[in-house]
């Protein structure tokens, strides 16, 4: 699973051949230059779903549902999905554990699939102390069991495992039938997602658990500068670009 924020990276991620594209709430930090996921709205997320769902990719497309689309009840959980839906996702992703299994039972009730999201959850950073590594005691890793198994027992198709321990993620995994998707969360998991500005060196900020696959911040400041340069010189347009 990768991210894809718009009709051009849905494109490209699709014909690497990912298994899912994720519309992620993270476009908040690495497209719209935003503090956290917090101020992402329900509009900004159905204007990018269904920017990549354009791209009709083959992928399984999976949207975020943003902070406070949910939250508030069961019956607001099942309205913002389905704007998402509309716009072209076809399963929603939302944070949290038991205390929101209501909501992802409302959600599949209505027809449409869920993944869950536990470990550390960016939109409960104030709850969670700031962005720290999740399932440290045995405490945390046994709440964290049983929010999975919430989620699963709520109808959730996977759950996402994100900054926990190795091994909490390996027993979660091993006690779900449904698949799980880890993030900075070690090997273990059925899957792996990352986020796509963090893989290709797009973004300002990289996490300790991603890795980076190529230089395109690197790209794209050599072609606009080979761009501005020509401009300046007279290079640029050439006779071919014009005639």
């Amino acid at each position: 699973m990768v991210t894809a924020y718009d009709y051009p990276t849905a494109l490209a991620v699709d014909r690497a051949g990912v298994d899912s594209i994720l519309v992620g709430d993270s476009l908040g930090m690495v497209v719209l230059g935003l503090d956290s996921t917090l101020q992402v709205t329900m509009e900004d997320m159905v204007r990018h779903t269904a920017a990549v769902a354009r791209a009709r990719p083959c992928a399984f497309l999976v949207a975020d549902m943003p902070f406070m689309s949910y939250e508030p009840s069961a019956s607001r959980a099942v309205e913002s999905a389905g704007l998402l839906v509309r716009a072209g996702a076809e399963a929603v992703k939302l944070e949290g554990g038991s205390e929101y299994a209501d909501r992802v039972r409302a959600i599949v009730n209505a027809g449409i699939p869920v993944v869950g999201h536990v470990g550390l959850t960016p939109q409960r950073m104030h709850r969670l102390s700031g962005y720290r590594r999740q399932g440290k005691t045995e405490s945390e890793a046994s709440r964290l069991l049983e929010d999975a198994r919430s989620l699963e027992e709520a109808g959730a198709i996977a759950v996402v495992i994100e900054y926990t321990k190795a091994d909490v993620a390996r027993m979660i995994t091993e006690r779900l039938s449904i698949p799980t998707i880890c993030i900075g969360s070690g090997p273990y998991c059925d899957g792996q997602v990352l986020v796509l500005h963090d893989i290709i060196g797009l973004s300002t900020f990289t996490p300790p658990f991603a890795k980076r696959y190529a230089d395109a911040m690197g790209l794209i400041v050599d072609a606009v500068s080979r761009f501005a340069s020509e401009v300046r010189s007279g290079a640029f347009p050439g006779p071919e670009h014009y005639k």
